[in-house]
């Protein structure tokens, strides 16, 4: 529960801040800190791909996970709820420097309207506590890394993966509050709920998973963290969604294997 605790926390410290601090953080600081999360996340990415024994296997993995998921339409359907929020945010006239953030989730929010970056003319009747709480949960646990990074803590207590998350929500955090108010902060007890249980139910599968099995399974998500980080760099459109299947695939083929 590492990665989830410190993701509650950067939700209520970026929140705070950007209640008080409002829409005052430079569009130059923005971009940068985003391109430098993007790099870190290729990086981490890298470093669980390469210790992967079976090459063979990763590629299976991805490519059956990556059939299973279209069949399934996951990446669509994690599109869908990343609409809802786009929807909610256009809605409420909240900033639009919140769509380059929810690329790490795969949100895509770049739809939103150029008349969105003036919220000066909004009034507070529309910053009300559910349509921030709303919004921020959408965005914050929508998205294959919220699920990645879970299913890793879970395994191994790696929580590198919710780490990173946790400072792109606490970013995004700050950047919603500027906009739609303290019900952002209610937003945590979401995460909590959300990622715990996912945290807390993969934990219950270590019992079933060998060493091996989980190591398929890391090398996988390394390869789904890569692709992230393109997305977050802008760099392609990875349908990252659609292959988190790959994370379920990898360790039976590496049971099969054996």
């Amino acid at each position: 529960m590492t990665g989830t605790l410190l993701n509650v926390g950067t939700v209520l410290v970026g929140g705070v801040i950007g209640s008080l601090v409002g829409g005052r953080i430079p569009a130059t600081l923005r971009r940068t800190l985003m391109q430098a999360i993007g790099l870190v996340t290729l990086a981490i990415g890298v470093q669980q791909v390469v210790p992967a024994e079976n090459p063979l296997i990763l590629l299976a993995s991805v490519v059956i996970g990556g059939i299973i998921g279209e069949l399934l339409r996951i990446e669509d359907g994690l599109d869908r709820l990343g609409g809802l929020a786009q929807h909610t945010l256009g809605r409420w006239h909240s900033a639009p420097e919140a769509a380059a953030v929810a690329i790490a989730d795969d949100i895509d929010l770049s739809a939103l309207p150029p008349s969105l970056g003036d919220t000066s003319g909004h009034t507070a009747g529309l910053n009300t506590v559910s349509q921030g709480f709303v919004t921020a949960s959408l965005i914050f646990c929508v998205g294959p890394m919220t699920i990645l990074g879970s299913f890793q803590d879970g395994l191994t207590g790696a929580y590198q993966t919710l780490a990173l998350k946790a400072t792109l929500d606490g970013f995004t955090a700050a950047l919603l509050a500027s906009s739609l108010g303290w019900g952002v902060l209610l937003s945590a007890a979401t995460v909590l709920l959300y990622q715990g249980a996912l945290t807390l139910g993969a934990g219950l599968m270590r019992g079933f998973l060998n060493d091996q099995m989980i190591a398929a399974m890391t090398a996988a998500g390394g390869l789904l963290i890569v692709g992230i980080g393109l997305n977050i760099l802008e760099v392609t459109r990875i349908r990252v969604g659609s292959m988190l299947p790959s994370l379920a695939v990898a360790p039976v083929l590496t049971a099969l294997s054996r």
